[in-house]
C-alpha cells in the first residue's frame, strides 16, 4: 500500500507540471517570444522545427502528460525523465536572470530559476528511486 505521504507528494509535483503544462499548451502566447532566442541557439545542435510555437506547445504537452502519469504514479522515474528533459531548456529560456539589468525583474528571475532548480532536485530523486514500486506507488 502505498503511503499517503508519498501519494501526496506524487499529486503535488505531478499535478502542478499538468496545470501548468495544461496552460501553456492552451495559450502558448508570450512564451513563444520568451523561447525563441533559447530555440534558435539549440537549433545550432539539434534539427529542430523552426516553428516556435510548435515547440512551446509540444515542450507543454510533455509537461501535461508526464506531470499526470506522475501524480497518479504511472511509470513515475519515466514521467520525471520526461519532465526533467522539459523543465531544463524551460527554465533557460523563461528564468535567465543574468540577462536582465533592471535589478527587481534580475531578482525575480532569479528566484524563479531557483524554484525551478528545487523542483529540477526533486524530478532527479525520483528519476533514480530504485525502490520497488508496488502497484500505484
Amino acid at each position: 500500500m502505498t503511503s499517503p505521504a508519498r501519494m501526496l507528494a506524487r499529486l503535488l509535483t505531478g499535478g502542478t507540471y499538468a496545470v501548468l503544462g495544461l496552460d501553456a499548451l492552451r495559450t502558448p502566447g508570450g512564451r513563444v517570444d520568451v523561447a525563441g532566442p533559447t530555440l534558435d541557439t539549440m537549433r545550432q545542435a539539434v534539427p529542430l522545427p523552426e516553428d516556435d510555437e510548435l515547440l512551446v506547445r509540444a515542450n507543454a504537452a510533455v509537461q501535461t502528460v508526464a506531470g499526470a502519469t506522475l501524480a497518479v504514479g504511472v511509470l513515475p522515474r519515466l514521467s520525471a525523465l520526461g519532465l526533467i528533459g522539459s523543465l531544463v531548456p524551460t527554465t533557460l529560456a523563461g528564468h535567465a536572470f543574468w540577462k536582465i539589468e533592471d535589478p527587481a525583474a534580475r531578482k525575480n528571475q532569479q528566484v524563479q530559476f531557483t524554484k525551478n532548480m528545487a523542483m529540477l532536485g526533486g524530478l532527479v530523486y525520483v528519476a533514480l528511486d530504485r525502490r520497488k514500486a508496488k502497484p500505484a506507488d
